[in-house]
C-alpha cells in the first residue's frame, strides 16, 4: 500500500499516511483537531481545508489521500483550541481575557504572559499564552519524570512515605515544569520574569504533589483528598521560573481520583450547556469519564494503567519517530503508518488499538483475547498474515514489523500485551457502563462521545469501537477534542468568568466510586471481552 506525505500549514507539521485515509485522519495524526460536528458524514461542512497551490476547498472528512499534499487549515475549521480565541467554546460562554488586568500596574505597555500546565501522570504539557489576547504562542511537552518512582499514582503515593521521598516527588515535577518553561521562553524569545500567571491542572494526586499537600490519605480508603478547593500561591513559593510576584492558580478537584484535569476538560467541552446526553472520555493512565447534560453531571475515574500509552507493552513506546501509529489491512497483508515515515521500532497507543482491531477482524485473536492456533487459521488467512503469527518467549505473538537491522528486535504484540490492553480497555468500558446504570440509561442513549487526552485525537473511532473500548454508538457520534485538559487550563488562566464557571462545575459533579459499586467486578470482567 502506498504512503503519502501530508504537510499542514501554517502549522508546519508533516505526516506520512496510507492511501485512502481521509485528510481528517491525517490531521489527527499531526495533532490538529478539526471541527467535525457531523461525525464525518460531510453534512456540517465545518472541516473545510484548502489544497495548495490553488487553495481548492475540500471537506477534510470526505477527501481521501491519493498523493502528496500541502494543506492549509483555516482557523474557522479548527476545534476547541482555536475557537476559544475567537467566539468562545459556544455562543453562550464568550471568553474575555481579563486576568491580565491584575498586572497592568506593573507595566501597562509590556506584554504579559501566562503558562497553562496539564500535569498528567505520564505526560506534562505546557502552553505559553498571551494574557491579553488569549493566544497560544508556544507549546512544550515532556514525559513526567515522576515515572521513575512508579508509573501510576498509587505507586507514587506508596513511594512517598517519608518527607524526603515526598520532596523528591515534588522536586521532580517542579524541575520538569521549569525545564518546559525555559523551552517556551526560548521559542518566544522572552524572559521568564514576563510570566505573571500560571494555571495548573492534573488529577488529584498530581495536584496535591504540585502544591505539596499531604497525599498519604489518597492511598487508602476512603481516598479523601486534603483539599478540593482552587488554590492561589505566589510564584516564588513553589520555585517556578516566572515572575516571583506572579500568581499560580490551581483548579478545583472533584474527588480523590477525579481531579482538576477533569474539571478543566468538562469546562473546555462546555458540557454544562449540553442539551443532549454527552459522554467525555479522557484516556490516560488514570482515565476519567464525565457523563450527563446541563441538568445532571456524573464523573468517575478508571484505573486504566499505562498500557494504552505504550507502557507495559513488549514493544510499546511514546508517539515518537519510529512508532507504529496505525495498522490497516490491505489485499493480502497488513500495512502500517509509522510516525516520521521511518522504519518501525515500537508501537504507541493508537497503533495498539488499531492492531488489536485488525487482529480481531482477521481472527488472529478471539473475543476473549486468546490467540487462535495457527493450524486453525490455515486456509482462512493469506500466507503473509499467517506467517506473522510466531512464538516469543513461550507465548504466541503477532509480528507487526521485522527487525530494522541486526541486533534490533522485531515489533511484536504478545499474548501478555493483549491481556494488558484488555485490563486497560476493560476499566474504561466498565466505568462507562456503571455511570450509565447510575442514571438509568443505555449506551444507545448517548448522543455525543467526546474523546480527550494526550493521544485521543490519534485513535481511529472504528478501531476503538471494534475492541469495545467505548460505548457501542454509531461512529459518527464520536468526536475528538484533543488535549481538553490543557485547553481548559488555558481558558481558566486568562478569564475570571471561567474560574467561577470551573468552581461551579466541580461542585455540581456527582462523583461515582466505580470500584465500590456492588457489581463492579462482574461488569469489569465482562468489559474485558472484545465485544465491539
Amino acid at each position: 500500500m502506498d504512503h503519502f506525505t501530508i504537510t499542514f500549514r501554517p502549522d508546519g507539521k508533516q505526516v506520512s499516511i496510507h492511501s485512502g485515509a481521509t485528510l481528517i485522519e491525517a490531521a489527527g495524526q499531526a495533532g490538529i483537531i478539526l471541527n467535525s460536528a457531523c461525525g464525518g458524514k460531510g453534512t456540517c461542512k465545518k472541516c473545510v481545508v484548502h489544497l495548495e497551490p490553488d487553495s481548492r476547498a475540500v471537506l477534510a472528512c470526505r477527501y481521501r489521500v491519493e498523493s502528496d499534499l500541502v494543506v492549509t487549515v483555516p482557523a474557522g475549521s479548527r476545534f476547541l483550541e482555536h475557537r476559544i480565541l475567537t467566539e468562545g467554546i459556544s455562543a453562550r460562554t464568550p471568553i474575555e481575557p481579563d486576568i491580565y488586568e491584575n498586572y497592568l500596574q506593573a507595566d501597562s505597555e509590556a506584554a504579559i504572559f501566562g503558562v497553562a500546565v496539564d500535569v498528567g501522570t505520564t505526560t506534562v504539557v505546557t502552553r505559553l499564552i498571551d494574557m491579553r489576547e488569549g493566544r497560544c504562542l508556544a507549546t512544550e511537552a515532556a514525559l513526567n519524570p515522576q515515572a521513575r518512582f512508579g508509573d501510576d499514582v498509587v505507586s507514587r503515593i506508596a513511594y512517598a512515605q517519608s518527607d524526603r521521598e515526598y520532596a523528591d516527588l515534588h522536586k521532580a515535577i517542579i524541575d520538569c515544569i521549569n525545564t518546559l518553561i525555559e523551552g517556551l521562553c526560548g521559542k518566544a524569545k522572552i524572559e521568564p520574569d514576563r510570566i505573571y500567571e500560571l494555571c495548573a491542572v492534573g488529577n488529584t494526586t498530581m495536584n496535591h504533589v504540585f502544591l505539596r499537600l499531604p497525599i498519604h490519605q489518597l492511598g487508602r480508603a476512603p481516598y479523601k483528598p486534603w483539599s478540593l478547593d482552587a488554590h492561589d500561591v505566589q510564584g516564588a513559593e513553589l520555585g517556578l521560573r516566572m515572575n516571583p510576584a506572579g500568581n499560580i492558580h490551581t483548579v478545583e478537584n472533584i474527588a480523590g481520583f477525579v481531579g482538576a484535569d477533569t474539571t478543566a476538560v468538562a469546562l473546555a467541552a462546555d458540557i454544562d450547556s449540553a442539551e443532549e446526553m454527552t459522554l467525555i472520555v479522557d484516556i490516560g493512565t488514570n482515565g476519567e469519564i464525565v457523563l450527563g447534560t446541563k441538568d445532571l453531571l456524573c464523573a468517575a475515574s478508571c484505573a486504566a494503567g499505562p498500557a494504552l500509552e505504550g507502557a507495559r507493552i513488549t514493544c510499546g513506546g511514546r508517539a515518537t519517530d519510529g512508532a507504529i501509529e496505525a495498522v490497516v489491512v490491505n489485499d493480502d497483508d497488513i500495512d502500517l503508518d509509522v510516525i516520521g515515515g521511518s522504519a518501525p521500532r515500537s508501537i504507541c497507543g493508537s497503533g495498539l488499538i488499531d492492531a488489536a482491531a485488525v487482529m480481531l477482524d482477521l481472527g488472529v485473536i478471539d473475543r476473549t483475547g486468546r490467540f487462535v492456533a495457527p493450524a486453525e487459521l490455515e486456509g482462512r488467512l493469506p500466507p503473509a498474515i499467517l506467517s506473522r503469527i510466531i512464538e516469543h518467549e513461550g507465548q504466541p505473538a503477532f509480528r507487526l514489523a521485522p527487525a530494522v537491522s541486526v541486533g534490533d528486535r522485531p515489533v511484536i504484540l504478545t499474548q501478555g500485551d493483549i491481556r494488558q490492553m484488555q485490563l486497560a480497555k476493560g476499566a474504561i468500558r466498565a466505568g462507562i457502563r456503571i455511570l450509565l446504570q447510575k442514571v438509568g440509561l443505555e449506551e444507545g442513549d448517548i448522543e455525543h462521545v467526546l474523546l480527550a487526552g494526550a493521544f485521543g485525537n490519534y485513535i481511529r473511532p472504528a478501531s476503538a469501537l471494534r475492541i469495545g473500548l467505548l460505548a457501542a454508538v454509531p461512529v459518527e457520534r464520536i468526536r475528538f477534542v484533543g488535549n481538553a485538559a490543557a485547553a481548559g487550563a488555558q481558558i481558566v488562566l486568562i478569564s475570571r468568568h471561567c474560574r467561577r464557571q470551573a468552581a461551579r462545575l466541580a461542585r455540581s459533579m456527582k462523583y461515582v466510586e466505580i470500584a465500590h459499586e456492588p457489581d463492579f467486578q462482574t461488569v469489569f470482567a465482562d468489559s474485558m471481552f472484545f465485544d465491539g
